[in-house]
């Protein structure tokens, strides 16, 4: 295509991109081009990703390739992205070398001069990009987000990726949106120097050697990936292999550790068993078998890999070593095993499509310490890890971001989605049901990437409860419903305020001679006679209690 006629087609895309996002004037064009599904995207969906990367280790910089093989239903100009300061050297197709154009973030790829030219006849296809250059180094990983180049204790050099929040086109380039995961999953080729191991998600499907004293590790995980999870390790790794029992037979448990740290990942690893077999009875089936199971030691706390979680929790309970919940409980297991691990069910295999909803992923992987905690030391110990908990909720912005231009909300989606989550269960009133939705919101939308919507009305739906203001409340304000009380002549009168219009959620109180009763509050006052002089808030709801 000509350079007029792309700018022509970018002038359009800018003009649609802008009268749909007016009210959004805080957002640029590329916040909206990578959060939306855009008209160059629309056209091509993503199969598969064949990733080659060689890092260059005492200059920090990188080259490889991607090959994206995708479903081509007309596609005339594609939006591929990867952020500054990494860049395009070639782009190759069915007939040869491909014409681009840089645009900040955006690499626009002119698949074809103009759809007249070419039949269109929707089938596969597939583009090979070549990419090099110094990837952004992440100074505070995982929290901040690129390569991370460090040595281990013996100056060996040690090396990942850390990128969940501005995802995989940091370093490689790709559709980076979560509802367009590769349909067919990803192979990872790594080339490194002999004396160095290299592990990525999946399974180990060959290693290679050359005359130049390197080897190439090809590593295939065959499941739907978020880009920000397809991620190399580099390293003095030695494996560790065992095997799990599962609901859905055998499944392949490895985990890459530095060599001098085998013994005790050994020992402290069987922790996984433990995780898996609290999760599959709360979440179903782990959803990768077919990729196994494995934990790689890194350079950072953790992150959730899929197939390849990044362990650095330097084999302590806890969140290295200390308990976030302050109850004690959360010092019973270590913290990454668990919470990594959670995120397999919620953020691997259901994903936000949107993350804007990244409460999906980040709130039900919370209260999965919750469950697990109760599967293995009780509803009491699992309660009262939630509700000190609770105590690490800001309210200073939104859970849920705004759509359309890559906009987390708030760090409650952690906290706050799971009290949210908490709450539901003690509506729903029965754990077998409780049990038995998760487990099928599991089977309903794995490997799927979801809206809030779709989540919210699936939990509608199962359990019956009109709970729709709930949801509005805790996801899209930062509003703390209050139960207004008074207490008079045996009579307690009480309502909902500081809550959104039609707020109508069932709540438990405690009176002072210890009985349990469950209001059902409304915006108006309501009055039922009680006995004692005073009442409590059970806390496994998250409200305050103001006394008239």
């Amino acid at each position: 295509m000509a350079i007029k006629n792309l700018k022509s087609l970018l002038f359009t895309f800018c003009l649609i991109i802008l009268c749909t996002s007016t009210t959004q004037a805080q957002f640029s064009f590329y916040d909206s081009a990578l959060g939306s599904d855009g008209l160059y995207r629309q056209k091509w969906n993503v199969l598969h990703y064949e990733i080659f990367v060689e890092p260059d280790i005492n200059s920090k910089t990188i080259s490889g390739y991607n090959n994206i093989t995708f479903f081509d239903n007309g596609a005339q100009l594609m939006q591929i992205d990867l952020k500054q300061p990494m860049q395009v050297d070639k782009i190759e197709g069915k007939f040869g070398d491909i014409n681009f154009r840089r645009d900040s973030n955006i690499v626009w790829v002119m698949l074809r001069d103009t759809a007249a030219k070419f039949k269109i006849n929707p089938d596969t296809n597939f583009i090979k990009i070549y990419f090099s250059g110094k990837p952004k180094i992440a100074r505070n990983p995982p929290w901040d987000g690129g390569w991370v180049w460090k040595k281990d204790a013996y100056k060996n050099p040690w090396i990942s990726v850390a990128c969940q929040g501005e995802g995989g086109s940091l370093w490689y380039p790709c559709k980076d949106a979560n509802f367009d995961k590769p349909e067919l999953g990803a192979t990872l080729k790594i080339k490194v120097p002999d004396s160095l191991e290299a592990v990525g998600n999946g399974r180990l499907a060959n290693v290679t050697f050359d005359s130049a004293g390197k080897k190439t590790f090809t590593w295939v995980v065959t499941a739907p990936i978020s880009t920000y999870n397809i991620v190399p390790y580099i390293g003095k790794y030695v494996p560790i292999e065992d095997v799990y029992t599962g609901e859905k037979g055998t499944l392949t448990l490895d985990y890459r550790i530095l060599y001098y740290n085998k013994d005790k990942a050994a020992k402290h690893f069987t922790q996984v068993k433990e995780m898996l077999k609290a999760f599959e009875f709360w979440f179903g089936p782990y959803p990768f078998y077919a990729d196994g199971y494995k934990l790689v030691e890194a350079p950072f706390l953790g992150m959730e890999h899929q197939s390849a979680i990044a362990y650095g929790n330097n084999f302590k309970q806890g969140y290295y070593g200390t308990d976030l919940s302050k109850s004690g409980w959360g010092l019973k297991w270590d913290f990454i095993i668990i919470h990594e691990s959670g995120h397999e069910w919620f953020g691997n295999s259901i994903s936000y499509r949107d993350v804007a909803d990244m409460w999906i992923n980040e709130g039900f992987t919370n209260y999965s310490e919750v469950l697990f905690t109760d599967y293995y030391y009780g509803l009491n110990a699992g309660n009262e890890y939630l509700i000190g908990l609770k105590n690490n909720i800001k309210n200073d912005i939104p859970v849920t971001g705004v759509y359309g231009v890559h906009n987390e909300g708030s760090d409650d989606m952690y906290y706050k989605a799971a009290a949210m989550i908490h709450i539901i269960r003690q509506l729903v009133n029965n754990d077998d049901k409780f049990r038995k939705m998760l487990r099928e919101m599991n089977k309903k939308f794995y490997h799927s990437s979801v809206s809030a919507a779709e989540i919210e009305n699936f939990i509608i739906s199962y359990t019956g409860l009109k709970i729709s203001k709930v949801f509005e409340q805790y996801l899209h304000t930062v509003k703390v419903p209050e139960l207004n009380v008074k207490i008079n002549k045996k009579h307690l009168y009480y309502k909902w305020s500081n809550c959104v219009e039609g707020f109508n959620m069932p709540v438990k109180i405690i009176t002072s001679q210890g009985k349990k009763i469950l209001l059902h509050p409304s915006e108006k006052i309501k009055r039922i006679k009680i006995s004692g002089n005073s009442i409590t808030v059970d806390k496994n709801f998250y409200v305050t209690l103001t006394f008239n």
